[in-house]
């Protein structure tokens, strides 16, 4: 099937901040850890929050990987709108190894911190009225293992790759859609930031060749999209930074005009002596 590439400007990577040392109340709270292959809890409080959520809030294990013991720990937020028809989305933070909890409060999900001085209580939560669960369900995924909750039994199930990762991640989906049929018919979206940039694309690619293959259950995907995504270093280093900053004038017409005629537009391994030093003055002065 064709999949749409959507892009959308959501945080960066500031905003991965270890939560642990934010909330442990919260977190411990959510922690649902269970021996069993697939195991969820249903959250209607979380400390710092006044009251009851307005909101479905589930969190859960599902086991991905058998022979090193791996399960991964989700939060999932149903859509406020209409969830028996509104998409499904998969989020996944960057890193690699950032919780899916930093989705969930600085990105799209339905919370956000209240910004004020530390002073030793508890943080305090309100709802975000720009959620994207107002009109969508969200599934947020502590992935790779090691992020967040996620955890192997056997150490030998950290030592895990882009590829290897993006797996586990489809076998979250296929399970966590057999444990919630209700959803499966429902348009389907994955999506993330920063270091996502490099895994969404190969989900989506397994997802789509397993529907060519009518492996079930088959995931109803419509399409997936990044926010400030890293796609690979000649993309995200110089060669497109320096014709970015130019174009937003960050840099004047004169350093731009010099950085190309010394360096020839590569501004990654250009190794002689005046493109270095265009290039120091730029990074000096810029970035």
């Amino acid at each position: 099937m064709p999949v749409k590439l959507l892009r959308t400007p959501t945080a960066g990577r500031r905003h991965h901040l270890p939560v642990l040392h934010l909330v442990p109340g919260l977190l411990l709270l959510l922690l649902s850890r269970s021996a069993s292959a697939s195991a969820s809890t249903v959250v209607t409080r979380l400390p710092g929050f006044d009251g009851p959520l307005p909101f479905y809030l589930e969190t859960g294990y599902v086991g991905v990987e058998e022979e090193t013991g791996t399960e991964l720990f989700y939060y999932f937020v149903e859509s406020e709108r209409s969830p028996g028809t509104d998409p499904v989305i998969l989020w996944l933070t960057g890193g690699p190894g950032c919780s899916g909890f930093s989705g969930m409060v600085f990105e799209v999900g339905p919370i956000n911190f209240v910004l004020a001085p530390y002073n030793g209580s508890l943080p305090q939560l309100v709802s975000n009225p720009y959620s994207w669960s107002k009109i969508a369900s969200i599934i947020f995924l502590d992935s790779p293992v090691g992020s967040g909750f996620s955890y192997a039994r056997d150490p030998k199930g950290y030592d895990v790759g882009d590829i290897s990762s993006s797996s586990q991640v489809v076998t979250f989906l296929k399970k966590w859609f057999s444990d919630h049929p209700r959803y499966i018919s429902n348009p389907f979206y994955l999506g993330g930031s920063s270091y996502a940039g490099k895994m969404i694309p190969v989900i989506a690619q397994y997802i789509s060749q397993g529907n060519e293959q009518r492996r079930q259950p088959e995931i109803n995907l419509k399409g997936y999209l990044v926010g400030n995504p890293i796609t690979g270093s000649a993309f995200d280093d110089f060669n497109t930074k320096i014709p970015y900053a130019h174009g937003v004038g960050i840099i004047s017409d004169q350093l731009y005009e010099a950085a190309m005629a010394s360096c020839d537009g590569d501004y990654v391994t250009s190794v002689t002596k005046m493109c270095a030093g265009v290039l120091n003055t730029i990074q000096k002065a810029h970035f």
